[in-house]
């Protein structure tokens, strides 16, 4: 199975990675398209240009590897659909289950603002997941499945286990908790887990964030990003799974 979690940045995906990581049962991937967008070697970004990429590490490279791997075991990739909305083709998207993690823009636009002050609007990721989400809808026929953050946070059980019935595979409760510690899997190779997983490497699981950032309105820019995010994050939203009940 090639299990996919598209999310926004900011958007606990992260968390919900590592509880894909708890499972045991996929070999799990942080971002590797997001990585080769600012790292590889036909990067997307010059972000971070300074970094020279590893001979080799391009987005076909990629794509070979993992649908190589995937007939072969259950594999796990979060990444964000920006990363790669240039590289996604039919073909690509046949072999993926898909599934779509979003958050109230306004918490996704301030700290990604908080960390990347002069983030674009594609790096914001709403505009390219949801073009995806319309793709993989109109192909299948039925919309797939979508998780909001509050939900998540508010009910990790209860939206674990919906996930896990919309995309067939078993609901593990062991996998909703863990020791807290360093998150090496999380990081890429041009830069280290930095502040981006503090509450990751302090975390038992999922469970909502108390992180402050400035407001909104101190940023014009970031303001004018969380209107145009939000008509897209309501259309994704209405087709959000909510929590399934506990078993009787």
């Amino acid at each position: 199975m090639f299990l996919t979690l598209w999310a926004t940045p900011r958007s606990i995906s992260t968390a919900f990675e590592w509880m894909m990581r708890q499972r045991g049962d996929f070999e799990c991937f942080h971002e590797p398209l997001n990585e080769l967008y600012y790292y590889g070697e036909d990067r997307r970004s010059q972000r971070d240009a300074h970094v020279e990429a590893r001979p080799g590490h391009t987005f076909a490279a990629f794509w070979n590897e993992i649908t190589a791997l995937a007939e072969r075991r259950n594999v796990f990739v979060k990444d964000f659909a920006y990363s790669v909305s240039h590289d996604l083709d039919d073909a690509k998207l046949a072999v993926m289950t898909h599934t779509f993690l979003i958050r109230d823009p306004e918490r996704v636009v301030q700290g990604l603002g908080h960390h990347w002050p002069d983030c674009t609007w594609e790096e914001v990721g709403f505009e390219s997941l949801h073009r995806l989400f319309s793709r993989v809808a109109d192909r299948d026929g039925a919309a797939p499945p979508v998780i909001d953050a509050a939900d998540l946070t508010g009910n990790p059980e209860g939206t674990i286990r919906a996930f896990c019935a919309a995309v067939g595979i078993e609901f593990i409760a062991e996998a909703l908790s863990w020791e807290p510690g360093e998150r090496a899997e999380v990081s890429w190779y041009g830069e280290g887990t930095g502040p981006w997983h503090d509450n990751l490497r302090q975390s038992t699981g999922i469970a909502a964030q108390q992180t402050s950032y400035p407001p909104l309105e101190d940023s014009p820019r970031l303001v004018e990003m969380y209107k145009r995010s939000l008509p897209l994050y309501e259309a994704l939203a209405a087709h959000r799974l909510g929590a399934a009940p506990p078993p009787t």
